[in-house]
């Protein structure tokens, strides 16, 4: 049986299904598809519209799934929805109240639009198949832990009606235990509050990494105020930012300095969410007496949690989800139709994310890498993984794009920028050549199996699955020094554990560079920049090596490096738009009553970018036609000086438009 799976909203590629509504309306769109339980293909549609927790259907997810499965729109038997049906038609009803042009269309009615309309799938009406939020959560984590029986709980912002659900799952069913309200939901406890810090929706694990530097005791008691621990696991919340406001804390703006009041509220907030977790999980744990733990939802990504989880010793084992977010939700739904329509079959514990679309082959590959010959050369060495290896030993910090990209929110080895883990300094190198980011955030290490207990220090009563990066742990004292790039301000680490048999390649180069240096660890980090989701193709990754300070691009089988003479090649680039990019010219009256003219590109979506540009440029972008290059465009305002040049290879770097060669 062969389902796909759906997560995201409804809206087209250029406009959004309506105004205003919201960054956190719908987010993580991805689609997934499973042949007989198996997960054969799944990839968000940020990888491929590049807006990241874009809102859109995920009309490229699903069009990559298929092509990347080899299967034909007539092949799938059924389609999975992440919402209820009747959920989605009241939210649409109340979109549709407050925005009276709109075409009264039912989310049936959508869904079958888009897939039909832009991918010739007919989907018989008993064949899309709708699944309540937190069951396709609780789905997707319990049958790919392997598990037999496990406790699974599911914590997120909010499903249909609820904020956590407990299960317990037995051979391959879920049987609910207990619901939290939406007033109860530490999803959106945690969200309301990092706004104080100047951060949104899908910042969350930023203040995560924030709070070790801070003091969970300077807001124990304001904190502690919105809460009362009931028994039964129970909890009484009530979230509200205005008590921190009223006893003196300042909002942090973004881009400002992190103060010691932003650094203890971050520690406070960390430690409320904490204690709130524990109590609901400690006594399901006890309740229920199942000695296996399923953690889900966007909650479970708050890896310093499931650390302390691991900590704890109430679980004999311990599987998150590496797509704990709405994205992975979309397997929920293929996995819950699949259920709906027959008998499910058991599956081994996951053990590899790389289900995502490929780079192509060797001659696709070389074909792109040749097209950009004006900017970069490229070799093809007897041994990649050596030369690699070889590269991050001297210092080198190596963008490396192998394989199927991972399905979820993190790098795990396929699509990551590599560096020594050794050097302090590193981290600082790092954040300002290429992510561009708070100076804070710390890095993950990749560690080859059979050194993992050598330097982290793993809980021996608990197992875990630590190949996602999904657990915070210690790293051994004798080794901080080691891993100075690596090791958070408290001794700290979210680890990340290569297996050899899900990742050969990726381990291979992990234990090379330990032969070369004695130290079988890497410093992983998501290959992209701070205005792009994770790289996906070739082009992604040339984009994000050609406007950082990544020093080579490892891409399948070859190595690529700049030519110090590309500013004649960057002129005979082609601008290209993402539906969702805009130019506007507009006319401001300043205090003096003067008419400014100002000229503007942004992306829109909630929260896009953007920024003004000059006359000039505006001028060169405003004649793109996806044909004439750069240069050709530049002619009407007198040629690509410095100037113009340098102000549109910025814009570039701000991923506002996209080039590529003729």
């Amino acid at each position: 049986m062969l389902v796909l799976g759906l997560a995201g909203h409804f809206s087209p590629p250029d406009i959004e299904l309506a105004p205003n509504l919201g960054y956190g309306y719908a987010h993580d769109a991805a689609a997934c598809l499973i042949r007989d339980g198996e997960l054969v293909a799944a990839v968000e549609e940020e990888r491929l519209n590049r807006v990241k927790k874009t809102t859109k259907f995920p009309i490229n997810a699903i069009r990559a799934c298929l092509a990347t499965a080899g299967v034909k729109p007539s092949q799938l038997d059924a389609v999975g929805h992440y919402v209820r049906e009747d959920f989605l038609d009241i939210a649409l009803g109340n979109v549709y109240a407050e925005n009276p042009r709109l075409p009264l269309r039912s989310s049936r009615e959508l869904i079958t639009g888009h897939l039909s309309g832009e991918l010739g799938i007919e989907v018989p009406s008993d064949r899309l198949l709708y699944s309540e939020h937190h069951v396709c959560h609780a789905m997707s984590s319990f049958i790919r832990s392997g598990m037999k029986e496990a406790l699974v709980v599911v914590m997120d912002f909010r499903g249909e009606l609820h904020s956590t659900t407990i299960f317990r799952g037995q051979n391959e069913r879920l049987e609910r235990l207990a619901t939290y309200n939406l007033e109860q939901s530490l999803g959106r406890f945690y969200e309301n509050h990092i706004k104080l810090l100047g951060y949104r929706l899908g910042d969350e694990y930023k203040v995560m990494g924030l709070a070790p530097y801070g003091d969970p005791a300077t807001y124990r008691d304001l904190f502690s105020s919105m809460y009362t621990l009931r028994d039964s696991g129970d909890f009484d919340l009530h979230t509200d930012p205005n008590v921190f406001l009223l006893n003196g804390f300042l909002p942090r703006r973004e881009g400002q300095e992190f103060t010691r009041q932003h650094r203890d509220f971050a520690a406070g907030l960390q430690h409320a969410l904490e204690e709130l977790a524990m109590h609901v999980m400690c006594h399901w744990a006890e309740h229920t007496g199942l000695a296996r733990l399923c953690f889900v939802g966007g909650v479970a990504h708050n890896s310093s949690l499931n650390g302390l989880l691991l900590r704890s010793g109430r679980f004999e084992e311990i599987f998150v989800h590496p797509v704990s977010h709405d994205a992975g939700a979309a397997e929920g739904a293929a996995l819950g139709a699949a259920q709906l329509l027959g008998p499910s079959r058991s599956q081994p514990r996951l053990r590899s994310a790389s289900v995502g679309p490929g780079l192509g082959t060797a001659n696709e590959i070389e074909k792109q890498l040749a097209a950009w010959g004006g900017l970069i050369e490229y070799s093809q060495p007897t041994d990649i993984v050596a030369e690699s290896a070889r590269l991050l030993a001297g210092g080198s910090v190596l963008g490396w794009a192998q394989g199927r990209s991972e399905y979820g929110p993190r790098a795990l080895g396929n699509r990551s920028i590599l560096a020594d883990p050794r050097p302090a300094e590193n981290k600082q190198r790092i954040n300002s050549m290429v992510k561009k980011r708070e100076a804070y955030r710390p890095f993950a290490p990749v560690v080859t199996q059979e050194a993992a207990a050598e330097y982290f220090d793993l809980p021996a009563q608990t197992k875990a699955n630590y190949e996602f990066m999904s657990f915070v742990v210690d790293v051994r004292e004798s080794r901080r020094a080691e891993l100075g790039a690596v090791t958070h301000i408290d001794g700290s680490a979210r680890l990340q554990i290569v297996d050899p048999d899900a990742s050969p390649r990726f381990h291979r180069l992990v234990r090379m560079f330990g032969e070369l240096t004695g130290t079988p660890v890497l410093l992983n980090t998501s290959f992209n920049n701070n205005a792009e989701p994770i790289v996906q193709d070739v082009r992604d990754a040339l984009t994000c090596f050609l406007t950082t300070g990544i020093d080579f691009l490892a891409v399948e089988d070859f190595l690529v490096g700049r030519r110090q003479d590309w500013e004649p090649a960057f002129d005979d680039l082609i601008p290209e738009f993402r539906p969702v990019a805009r130019l506007v010219k507009r006319v401001r009256n300043t205090v003096s009553r003067k008419r400014d003219v100002v000229y503007e590109i942004f992306m829109d979506v909630p929260f896009g970018a953007r920024t003004e540009i000059s006359a000039d440029a505006f001028a060169v972008l405003e004649a793109a036609d996806g044909v004439r290059s750069l240069a050709s465009l530049a002619e009407a305002v007198g040629g690509l000086d410095a100037d113009i040049r340098g102000e549109l290879y910025r814009l570039w770097q701000g991923r506002f438009f996209l080039l590529r060669p003729e």
